[in-house]
């Protein structure tokens, strides 16, 4: 049988670039989406032709019943899961904080924390053996952004994914001995649609220069590195960081 993965937000980028190296390599995979669903469906069709399984299931992770469903499909549809990829994630206009809203903040927080905190409740109690569960493996991608801080920019988005830092250490020494390894991935610039969000397509070849090695990063590159930390050439790792940030 194939293990289970969930990515959550993998309509497009890093997630679907993870969803596809997944089901490359023999996962059956649960491609969550929030509003892209031609590129979700588009995806799962790509994964079935070249001989893979793969669902698309609707959801915003920053709503509690959306999660509960979005998990509830995937044990009805696919079976127990395995891997959890918390990969939703949104960002904002780049402006200066004093700038920001209030509101702006809890859209920020809501998914990119929130929607974290949620998607792992949901898996540790299928995969905890607190929970009778046979154990798995949560792997966060969080950002660069976390230590950088990203002034001028979105201080917002930065200290969500500083949030998610945190939260990747505290779980996983929660969960060290109940077989569900919690590790996360660092992303730096890498080129994906999210850019655009920021109001700035071009971003990641304005700043390349930047970073020590002289380039952006693909998200397959990142995708490697939430796979290995996903499998069991891993198994004593947690609570561990793997910046994918080209040195910077």
């Amino acid at each position: 049988m194939p293990k289970i993965m969930l990515v959550t937000g993998a309509g497009r980028g890093i997630g679907a670039a993870t969803a596809k190296l997944a089901a490359a390599r023999g996962y059956a995979v649960a491609v969550n989406y929030r509003a892209s669903r031609q590129a979700a469906e588009a995806l799962v069709e790509e994964i079935a032709a070249g001989g893979g399984r793969a669902i698309a299931v609707k959801g915003d992770v920053a709503v509690e019943k959306d999660v509960k469903r979005l998990f509830e499909t995937v044990d009805s549809e696919l079976g127990v899961l395995d891997v959890l990829v918390n990969n939703a994630g949104i960002l904002e206009t780049s402006m200066r904080l004093d700038q920001m809203t209030p509101e702006r903040w809890g859209r920020i927080l809501a998914t990119n924390v929130t929607g974290c905190f949620l998607c792992a409740k949901e898996a540790i109690l299928r995969m905890s053996t607190r929970h009778g569960g046979k154990g798995g493996t949560i792997v966060n991608v969080a950002s660069a952004a976390s230590w950088l801080g990203s002034p001028n920019e979105f201080i917002d988005y930065a200290a969500s994914k500083g949030a998610l830092d945190t939260m990747t250490i505290g779980l996983a020494k929660e969960l060290a001995r109940e077989n569900v390894r919690v590790n996360a991935v660092r992303p730096g610039l890498i080129r994906t649609e999210i850019h655009a969000s920021s109001g700035e397509p071009d971003r990641v070849k304005r700043l390349e220069d930047a970073v020590p090695m002289g380039r952006g990063g693909e998200p397959e590159e990142v995708a490697e590195a939430i796979l290995w930390l996903a499998g069991e050439q891993s198994s004593y790792v947690t609570g561990t960081f793997i910046n994918v940030s080209g040195g910077r």
